[in-house]
């Protein structure tokens, strides 16, 4: 009998690994390539070029040169490198691979878990899907990885205190502040929420908490501290260490750019990230165990992070991958579960083959190419761009106002570009500060409409997409 249940649980293994490479190529077709991939890229290829890291702006005219921290520097010669590697297909190869990784660490990392349940792990599987946002050539990809490794560390050593596995984690926080500067903070604030978590002994009603050991306290200390140091390992030094509360704290950038804004009830697409928050909570308290302080305690913080901002929703999954399963009652294994996930497998696979198109993810661009080259022949020295341009004239070597980089110009640009485009009071008194020599703006805006009326600007270029003003 165990012999043909040990049988049957790597036939599972085997079948489920299959259904997650399966639903990986079905993803695919959702790649596109964002548009700030194109400044990424552009920068990837200035520092392989030129044998440099950036730390100073080289794509803008109104910022040139001035300080720039480039906390994605690291991403951004990978990028590039897969480029010179693969050609176009780069794009494809990184966001595969880097979630292909993703899904089989998450179900490697606690197989037995989700085998206990299949209904639900192909369940918890599908919300993957429904609240994933890294399908483009965007860093955020890596730390997704390295945060479903990060804790996946903290929790394994809460659990197992003679495991070494937690000194790790500095390592993964070098990686990542060199990666993904910008939420290179994590690994050490989770220590700091365990260690808060394992301070308590307590059995109350539903929750119980359980305390650490003295050793595991001074290990989480010790690895907040080397995890600290880590951070300050790059070549922005010790102004990496502030640059995530920094950007969480500029309230300019907080209330104009799509990924920082809240989760809002008033929005449908939204609606998802709330029914899987009440699922997660749900199957939590219905469970015949006991809710263990620590799970609560990351419940509650990566739903506060995600109902802040719907940049963290994938966040929020990857934590709660990490425990929701031992609230899952157990199911008995059965033969017909690996017929159910190759069939699953099979259909995705289909789906995929008969359905992808990698030419729609390469032809995603925000100006046509007669744009670009009206642009190209004019060689404008002040060109006022909309924001959702910028990364594709950086791309076409086109210095620009501003782009996807909004970090940079928060101090300085930021506010006159709002203000600019939405073509408010103090629009003429910027339009004399920066003496624009040429406009290029969406056909559907007031400033459109403005310059289309004033004697001061020629309409040089127009189609479906944007309209190309002189001053004359």
């Amino acid at each position: 009998m165990k012999i043909k249940q040990f049988i049957l649980k790597h036939k599972l293994i085997f079948s489920f690994s299959i259904f997650l490479f399966c639903f990986g190529l079905f993803l695919m077709l959702f790649l596109r390539m964002d548009i700030d991939y194109f400044w990424h890229f552009k920068a990837g290829e200035y520092m392989v070029r030129h044998s440099t890291i950036l730390t100073h702006d080289v794509f803008s005219w109104s910022l040139f040169s001035y300080p720039w921290i480039s906390h994605e520097w690291l991403f951004e010669i990978i990028l590039y490198s897969l480029y010179l590697v693969f050609g176009k297909y780069h794009l494809f190869i990184y966001v595969f691979f880097i979630t292909l990784g993703l899904l089989f660490f998450l179900f490697l990392s606690q197989k037995k878990e989700y085998l206990k349940n299949l209904p639900f792990a192909l369940l918890w599987t599908v919300f993957f899907a429904l609240v994933f946002t890294g399908l483009s050539g965007r860093p955020q990809l890596f730390s997704f990885l390295l945060l479903a490794v990060s804790v996946y560390l903290i929790f394994y050593y809460f659990y197992h205190p003679n495991s070494k596995r937690i000194y790790f984690l500095p390592i993964i926080s070098l990686i990542w502040a060199n990666i993904h500067g910008g939420s290179s903070n994590l690994p050490y604030l989770l220590c700091i929420l365990v260690l808060f978590c394992g301070l308590f002994q307590f059995s109350f009603s539903k929750i119980e908490a359980e305390r650490i050991s003295k050793k595991q306290i001074f290990t989480y200390l010790l690895v907040v501290f080397l995890c600290i140091i880590a951070v300050v390992i790059n070549p922005h030094g010790i102004q990496m260490l502030f640059y995530p509360y920094q950007n969480m704290a500029d309230s300019l950038m907080l209330s104009t750019i799509a990924e920082w804004q809240p989760s809002n009830l008033n929005s449908i697409s939204h609606y998802v990230y709330f029914v899987f928050a009440f699922i997660t909570l749900l199957v939590m308290i219905v469970s015949k165990k006991k809710i263990r302080l620590i799970d609560a305690i990351f419940y509650l913080f990566f739903l506060y992070l995600g109902l802040k901002s719907i940049r963290f929703w994938f966040f929020s999954y990857i934590v709660w991958t990490m425990f929701i399963f031992y609230y899952v009652p157990r199911r008995k294994l059965d033969s017909y579960s690996c017929f159910l996930l190759l069939s699953f497998s099979c259909l995705l696979l289909i789906i995929f083959a008969s359905s992808f198109s990698y030419s729609k993810v390469l032809s995603t661009k925000s100006l046509s190419d007669d744009a670009i080259s009206m642009l190209k022949e004019e060689k404008p020295k002040k060109l006022f761009n909309y924001y959702d341009y910028g990364a594709y004239l950086i791309y076409q070597d086109i210095p620009v106002f501003i782009d996807g980089r909004a970090d940079l110009y928060s101090k300085y640009t930021y506010q006159d570009y709002q203000d600019i485009s939405r073509f408010s009071y103090r629009f003429p008194e910027l339009i004399d500060k920066y003496q624009f020599d040429y406009f290029i703006v969406p056909r559907k805006s007031g400033i459109a409409s403005f310059l289309l009326i004033d004697d001061q600007y020629k309409l040089i270029y127009k189609d479906k997409e944007c309209f190309i003003f002189k001053t004359k």
